[in-house]
């Protein structure tokens, strides 16, 4: 099977489904017709060592070498062959199949129990009486990070499900300790992450190894494989690309790196990579200084040498091609549930196809982001019907029907259009993205979004403070994050917020004042799910780039290798780290409904000031009426069923007047409205006219049928059998 291209993605990333960019490669790839085959490396590592015959092996190492040491690792080593007995049929179960055995995970007694299971949630909270699908999920995946952390204390501190070696790659200014360490013998993980990919190549014969490189969890062991290609298949090239070089390798310049790969190619990797399987597979007699290239280092003469002197534009996404997913193991990930949180499962448990709606950001504004950087800054967005194109295609392809739009902001006008194409075409899709809370999410967007299928939107609400919300330019309040996160709750779609504390300037009074504003957002219902992050200063931010303006003082090193991540001290004096306990938990407990009538003092173990926030300010936001006119091009969409039609008589300043008494069924409810014969008509005319899967039409068309026939629309439109019809599925957009 041999190929000219291989392309992989070392370990880890996730374990319930592959990292998209080999798949956006290899789409691009075939539009080319340059032959390739993809792997994750991670995935197969994972399901060899969390084998019977696996970890069998790792039990018999760890003992050999002594270093089962602590009390946890000593009760799972004793425990060894109730470890080892289930092990095949909880990873086939969290692959899938099997689902009987749910019954048997969930059944006390059957699993064995480390440290992991100490925390334990409430399960019947959590899970009731008959989420045992879920729960069998969540218990097995405490037994694996059981044997995980077994793994980390006894055979390799390095390990982890989504990352190896994570602080080798975390800011890494200086390439002399990853060096290092790579000069090391190979470690546990490291000699099976080997040989399977030994096998791999051997079979595939590739000329150019094109390697992702998402995190800097996945920078060690991706190097690691280089380091193997290089020593065993002297005459193989090796390109890298990613999330990790794209943010951190943009000023490399120690020539030592270029020991392990030959380009490093920095955002778009479509004609890039082109370049380097034009000059490997073409043209290879040529000398580094004559190449053509976009956006990409090599080792020239010795030098690290950038190379952007091709003339050539990138690609438009239209031309890039599908996602193809051939080749990964689809069916052999691991859906795992790691807290009883429904909005933290969509990142681990179930397959997801990965897509973009845009490239770049729609916005590019915030102070935090890395809007220098062509992913943020070069805001691109797909038509709708090649969008929906595509995930036919992909449904297809990998027979899974539920999407994740991976954008950095999906813009509300093209959430519309797709949402619009995929009810037009009357698909069954289940689907999720990020957001920025933009005043554009109205109820009816938002109703609109959910009838095509969108479950969950997680999005920015950061520091719930307008003065930082401004300095941040967010784009957004505190209120308007209220009333669109309300929207979409009432919608039926589950809301994550992202939140963070330490922004530069940020004082405790605002910190404690975000904690409350927080609470009052979960009381209320509106947002479901939540995770605080502290923030993280990056060379390529506005922030970064200005730091005078924002008050700090970065702790700035000669840069050899990685520059992102920036350390610094802020003007304020205040460390910031003391609260990550307390707005940690707070959330947590939040999250399962609880902890609302606490005083916000008791999460933390040091005074905190009073907040100042009204104790119904929120409540208060979302009461506040909103009216906004509508646009004549407004389109309007009936997502509703046809009515029953009963003529009735009714008597009318003296006269017998025909009424239509119009019913309407929807899933789960029945009204009715009683309307003149002849407007009773006219609407249902339209409401068939205005269903998806026919032409939109808009506002102004609408209006001027109406008035062809009747008097002044607007008495119409705002009476209160049309009120009736707009809460039940008649929707302006």
């Amino acid at each position: 099977m041999q190929k000219d291209l291989f392309l992989f993605t070392p370990p880890f990333t996730q374990l319930n489904t592959p990292y998209p960019a080999t798949a956006y490669i290899k789409g691009f790839l075939n539009t080319k017709e340059i032959d390739s085959y993809q792997m994750d490396l991670g995935i197969e590592v994972i399901l060899e060592l969390f084998s019977a015959a696996g970890m069998t092996k790792v039990f018999d190492y760890a003992l050999d070498q002594n270093s089962i040491l602590n009390n946890n690792s000593q009760r799972i080593y004793a425990l060894k062959d109730h470890y080892i007995k289930p092990l095949d049929g909880i990873i086939s179960f969290l692959q899938g199949h099997n689902d009987t055995f749910a019954r048997q995970i969930c059944t006390d007694h059957f699993l064995p129990q480390a440290s992991r299971f100490d925390q334990v949630d409430d399960l019947e909270w959590a899970f009731g009486n008959m989420g045992m699908q879920d729960k069998a999920k969540h218990l097995a995946t405490l037994y694996l990070e059981d044997l995980s952390d077994f793994i980390v204390d006894c055979v390799d501190d390095n390990f982890g499900f989504s990352r190896y070696a994570e602080r080798l790659g975390m800011s890494a200014n200086s390439f002399d300790e990853l060096y290092t360490e790579l000069l090391q013998p190979l470690s546990y993980i490291d000699e099976i992450a080997i040989s399977i990919l030994e096998k791999k190549l051997k079979d595939i014969q590739p000329k150019l190894v094109v390697m992702s490189v998402p995190f800097p969890g996945n920078l060690y062991s991706g190097l690691r494989s280089c380091q193997y290609i290089k020593n065993h298949f002297p005459d193989t090239k090796i390109a890298m690309g990613g999330g990790f070089p794209n943010t951190e390798l943009r000023s490399v310049k120690d020539a030592r790196v270029f020991e392990f790969v030959d380009f490093i190619c920095l955002d778009d990797g479509e004609l890039p990579l082109e370049l380097v399987s034009d000059y490997v597979l073409n043209t290879s007699s040529k000398s580094m200084g004559e190449l053509e290239l976009k956006r990409t280092f090599v080792l020239d003469n010795g030098v690290v040498t950038y190379k952007n002197n091709a003339t050539r534009s990138d690609y438009k996404q239209l031309q890039i091609g599908t996602p193809d997913y051939s080749d990964l193991l689809l069916d052999q990930y691991i859906s795992v549930i790691e807290v009883a949180n429904p909005m933290h499962s969509l990142w681990s448990d179930g397959r997801w196809n990965k897509l973009t709606m845009a490239h770049g950001c729609y916005w590019g504004k915030c102070t935090f982001c890395d809007i220098s950087l062509d992913y943020i800054s070069l805001y691109e967005p797909i038509a709708a019907n090649v969008l929906v194109d595509r995930m036919e295609q992909l449904i297809e392809q990998t027979g899974e029907q539920g999407f994740h739009f991976v954008d950095e902001a999906a813009p509300p006008a093209l959430m519309r259009s797709v949402a619009l194409e995929i009810l037009k075409r009357n698909l069954t899709v289940t689907w999720w993205t990020n957001i920025r809370f933009e005043k554009n999410f109205t109820q009816d967007l938002c109703h609109l979004l959910k009838a095509s299928g969108c479950i969950a939107i997680s999005g920015g609400l950061e520091v719930a403070s307008d003065r930082l919300l401004k300095l941040i330019d967010k784009g957004v309040t505190v209120e308007q994050v209220a009333q669109v996160t309300r929207n979409l709750t009432a919608a039926g779609i589950m809301v994550h917020s992202y939140l963070m504390y330490g922004y530069p300037t940020q004082t405790i009074q605002e910190t404690i004042d975000s904690l409350e504003m927080t609470r009052q957002l979960f009381e209320l219902g509106v947002i479901q799910s939540g995770f605080w992050h502290q923030f993280a200063l990056t060379a390529h931010s506005p922030v970064g780039r200005n730091t005078e303006d924002y008050g700090i003082t970065p702790h700035l090193k000669e840069i050899g290798f990685a520059n992102n991540d920036v350390q610094f001290t802020d003007s304020t004096g205040i460390d910031h780290s003391i609260f990550s306990n307390g707005l940690k938990k707070s959330l947590f407990n939040f999250m399962h409904g609880i902890g609302f009538d606490m005083s916000l003092q008791e999460w933390f173990d040091f005074d905190i000031p009073e907040t100042t926030i009204a104790a119904y300010y929120i409540e208060d936001c979302l009461n506040k009426e909103i009216f906004r006119s509508i646009k004549t091009n407004s389109k309007v969409v009936y997502l509703g069923n046809l009515p029953l039609i009963a003529p009735c008589k009714k008597i009318k300043k003296g006269k017998e007047v025909t009424y239509l008494d119009l019913v309407f069924h929807d899933k789960t409810s029945s009204f009715q409205i009683e309307i003149p014969e002849d407007q009773g008509n006219w609407l249902i005319d339209q409401l068939e006219l205005l269903q998806p899967t026919n032409k939109i039409s808009t506002f102004s068309q609408i209006k001027a049928s109406y008035e062809s026939k009747f008097n002044q629309f607007e008495p119409f439109w705002y009476s209160e059998e049309m009120e009736i019809l707009r809460a039940n599925g008649l929707l302006v957009l």
